[in-house]
């Protein structure tokens, strides 16, 4: 194969974007011939859950207001046991991350189908991936089974979300496409989608600092969440993934501050091994030091500063540094014990200038 030969399948999606597309629901659901639907939302989420709910009328299997973070296998057997119980025949994901994997962990064991509203801007919807953290360790996995039928992106369900929520998953979003700009099954198709999601939401989510309602910029930042997962759902994933899983897994940091805080050390860490990759970054956000830029502009936003922030410590390090060695991911660059030392302490201590700095 050429320089310029690569494979890309496409994944089968319907998306429906637009402000009042929440009213559209119902039909999406009737599309899709489901006739007993189980609402899933986390305990916050459960006014817009129950208001989905009523909207559904008859093919409405109730609610399930336990979503949580990381997917805890236990959530996910209660989850299972009340779609059974209630004769669903499909769910209806409402929520960020959280909500949607814990959608796909039941399609995982049961096969019915999902379909996705999200409020956030993380970009899990767009993917196979699905996720389960048992005893203290997150395990991921692929299979189209987990794949959402339907989404549904309506920007008015991002008003009123807080600024650090914004900041936070929008940057977890731009972490699935900086890994898929050097994945080992990248192509042009996923550069494209890559370049433009990581443009999208890096202009907007700093407008929406300025302007909460501008309508213009919650429909670019979701726009650019949709790219960016397309692009984790085309890819495999490397370093950073695997890091965040072993942070969010084990210690319990949450899921979308952590992959912010660590996103500038990954980035410092493989982007001169990746330069193709760079110069789209570079480009994308124009400028020079993109590992820099991301620590700034995610700070400049509220997002948590360091890991130290999240709650983790010095002691903890060589557990992360362990379980990332024992099942490494495909990565552009070596990943050593000392690498990660440097890498990880840095982010431990929110060290500034992470694009100037250099690991062993």
């Amino acid at each position: 194969m050429g320089e310029t030969a690569f494979t890309y399948e496409a994944l089968p999606m319907r998306v429906v974007f637009g402000a009042g597309s929440l009213a559209r629901v119902p039909d999406e659901v009737a599309r899709l011939g489901l006739r007993r639907v189980l609402v899933l939302s986390t305990p916050r989420g459960r006014e817009l859950a129950d208001r989905l709910a009523e909207s559904l009328g008859h093919a409405s299997a109730g609610v399930f207001d336990r979503a949580r973070e990381h997917v805890p296998v236990e959530t996910a057997e209660a989850a299972r046991a009340a779609a059974k119980d209630a004769g669903a025949d499909g769910c209806l994901a409402v929520g960020g991350g959280s909500t949607i994997g814990l959608g796909k962990a039941i399609a995982l064991e049961t096969g019915l189908p999902v379909i996705a509203v999200p409020t956030t801007y993380a970009g899990s919807e767009m993917t196979p991936v699905w996720g389960l953290t048992e005893a203290g360790r997150k395990r991921t996995g692929r299979d189209p089974a987990v794949l959402p039928r339907t989404v549904v992106y309506d920007p008015e369900l991002t008003v009123g979300l807080p600024l650090e929520v914004s900041a936070t998953s929008g940057f977890n979003a731009v972490a699935h496409a900086i890994e898929a700009l050097y994945a080992p099954d990248a192509s042009p198709i996923v550069s494209l989608m890559a370049e433009e999601g990581v443009r999208s939401l890096l202009s907007a989510l700093p407008a929406l600092a300025i302007h909460a309602d501008d309508p213009y910029a919650r429909v670019e930042a979701l726009r650019g969440a949709w790219l960016c997962g397309a692009c984790l759902g085309a890819t495999t994933m490397s370093l950073h993934h695997k890091l965040c899983h072993v942070l969010g897994g084990t210690f319990g940091l949450p899921h979308a501050a952590t992959h912010t805080v660590v996103l500038p050390y990954t980035a410092a860490f493989n982007l001169p091994a990746a330069p193709a990759a760079e110069r789209i970054l570079r480009r994308a956000t124009d400028t020079f030091d993109v590992p820099g830029h991301l620590a700034r502009l995610s700070t400049a936003l509220g997002a948590p500063p360091s890991l130290t922030a999240l709650g983790l410590t010095a002691t903890d390090l060589p557990r992360v540094i362990e379980q990332v060695l024992a099942a490494p991911y495909a990565n552009p660059r070596p990943v050593t014990r000392d690498a990660l030392e440097s890498l990880l302490t840095e982010a431990l201590h929110g060290m500034p200038a992470v694009g100037e700095r250099g690991f062993r």
